[in-house]
Order: structure tokens, then sequence, then C-alpha cells
């Protein structure tokens, strides 16, 4: 299905060339020659974007976006604004009052077209994201999900027996019935290092769901029973109820006894991976356009990574001395797929 656009804009020559353009990439296009024309539009038809000039009679841009989202029906419909204005401060203010991105005229083809894909990609993504989390059971915390877990198969172990040994993988989380667990590490020189002790209804396993980077191993200190459960059950339980996870990190949190040094370098690699399936996500959107390159925002994508714009900023840099992106402006091309796919 054809993906509608809202053109609000009245110069009517500059309406009729734009509106032309997204018609022959494929878009459905309605138009309105003011402000107060294209509220009332975009409230009736909720068009899956909205272009809009700044400098309009009757309303202007500023207020368009005011008025769309003081409205639950328009609120969340991408905006981009078009504008002659090459002012910071102008364009700030509409950032600011939640435009998506803007575009200063006269602009090319392929900045306008660039521009709605990657709000368009971003709301799917978004979207998409949110209706994976809407699967699956509703757990309110996590005592409610331990309950959820005891009806998993029970297995018994011998004491001393290994439970699994993460250097060689391990496809289960585990809630203990009966007896005590212990994980630990082995050093350089052989000597073992308790991480941590699990006793009846403690939930511990590998907490890595894609690249396995642990060295840690499990074994039982008596005679004892598991709960055995499939990662990806217990994966489903997490993308239904993030919440939850403040809980997890509450119950986990006894375990991170690293030191300062190594937490931040855990914390710096997840966030180099974030960044990297970021970018990944996006070219995957635009791939229909053969683009290597997207036109994306700092803050759209730390919004979509899901972690501090200054970290992200520090963690392009990086990615761009290793040679894997190129960046120019807003621009993001993708110079090595493979190594940002396989970034742990």
């Amino acid at each position: 299905m054809d993906k509608k656009v809202l053109l609000i804009e009245d110069d009517m020559t500059v309406r009729e060339n734009t509106a032309e353009i997204l018609e022959l990439s494929g878009y459905k296009v309605n138009t309105a020659s003011d402000g107060l024309k294209g509220v009332e539009a975009a409230k009736i038809l909720k068009p899956d974007i909205i272009v809009c000039d700044i400098m309009m009679p009757e309303l202007d841009g500023y207020g368009v976006l005011e008025k769309l989202s003081e409205n639950e029906d328009t609120q969340f419909i991408p905006f981009i604004f078009l504008t002659a204005k090459t002012d910071h401060k102008d364009i700030r203010k509409g950032m600011d009052m939640g435009a998506d991105d803007y575009l200063t005229k006269p602009f090319e083809e392929d900045e306008l077209i660039s521009a709605i894909e990657s709000r368009l990609a971003k709301t799917a993504i978004l979207k998409q994201r949110q209706e994976k989390q809407d699967e699956g059971p509703k757990i309110k915390d996590f005592e409610e999900l331990k309950n959820h877990l005891k009806s998993y198969e029970i297995k018994s172990f011998e004491s001393s027996e290994v439970v699994y040994d993460s250097n060689q993988g391990n496809n289960y989380f585990y809630m203990v019935d009966k007896g005590v667990v212990k994980t630990y590490m082995i050093d350089e020189n052989g000597k073992e290092l308790i991480t941590a002790l699990f006793k009846t209804d403690d939930v511990f396993g590998d907490f890595t769901f894609k690249h396995n980077s642990s060295k840690e191993i499990a074994q039982c200190l008596e005679p004892t029973k598991l709960h055995c459960i499939p990662k990806n059950d217990f994966k489903t339980y997490l993308d239904s109820n993030t919440k939850m996870l403040y809980d997890i990190i509450d119950v986990l949190d006894h375990n991170l006894q690293d030191t300062k040094n190594q937490l931040l370098d855990m914390a710096y690699s997840s966030v180099k991976r974030k960044t990297a399936q970021t970018i990944l996500l996006f070219t995957e959107r635009l791939k229909r356009n053969k683009l290597r390159q997207i036109r994306i925002s700092r803050a759209d994508l730390a919004a979509v990574a899901g972690i501090a714009q200054e970290s992200l900023i520090r963690t392009l840099s990086k990615l761009k001395k290793e040679g894997l992106i190129e960046i120019e402006g807003r621009n993001i091309k993708v110079l090595d797929f493979e190594k940002l796919e396989n970034i742990t």
C-alpha cells in the first residue's frame, strides 16, 4: 500500500512541483494551501507523514505542528519542515517543538525522498518493537515471572555436576527448585573465581542472546533440581514486559562485582553493538532503494538504539576511525556491513 503524504505549502509552484516528485516516487499525495487547511486535512486523512512549510498565511508551520501535537490522532505523525530560513535558531525552534526533520529550500529531489524514507523507517521500526512488546503473557513483576517458570520441566543434577559451560554455549536459563549452584570463571593462572551462588527460587544463566562472550561455568554444590527455561521463551517474557527488566536488574545486582574499568568496558561494548545494529536496521529498512547510505539525525539514531546521544556520537566517531562507516553531515555510509554485523 502506498504511503500517504500530506504536503502543506502556500506557494503553488513549490506545492505542485513537490507533489509531483513525491507521486513519481510512489507516494499518495494530498496537499493543503495553508496551515489551517493543513491541520483539518491531517485530522481527516491521518497521513503517514506530513511535509510542511514554515512561512505561511493564516497559520504558520510552527502553529500547525503545535495544533497537531495537541490532538491524540495526529500527535505521533512524523513531521518534516520545509524552510527558506537558514538561521539555526529558527531550525532549532521547530526541532524543539517536536519536528522530526527539516529541509532548507531549495532542496534536491533525493534529499526530500531520503528524509521521508528515514522518517518512515524510524516509525516502522518503533511500531514493530512495540507490537513485539505487546506479544506474550503479561507479568507485573519478577516474582510473578517465577511462578510462570515453575511450570517448566525439572531436571535433576548430581553434586559437582556441571549445569552449563558458557565456553561451549548454552540455550537455557534456570531456576533452582532445590539445591545450590555456583557460577565461576577460571583466570589465566587456572584459579577458580566464584562469581555467584544460587539457591531455591533463584534464576540464573548466561544472560546473552546473540554473541556469547561469557566464560562462566555453572556447577552444582549438592544434589540439585532445576527448572530449565529455553532462552527464546525467556526472551519472549522480557520483550512483552519491559518494565519487569528493572526487577531483573535488582535481582542480578549482587552478581555485578566487577571493577569500575570492567563495567565501563562492558557498557561501551553494549553501546557500540547497539549503534552498529541500529545503523544496519535503517539500511535494511531502506534496502528497496538499494541504499548503502542513510540520512538520519544523531538524535533519531540514539532514540532507536536506546542510548544517550553523546554516547552515540562518540561511538560513531570510533566506527569511522575503524573504517566501518563514513560520515558527511547527517549522512552515514556503511563501508563494511560484515564487520558491523559482527561487533560484540
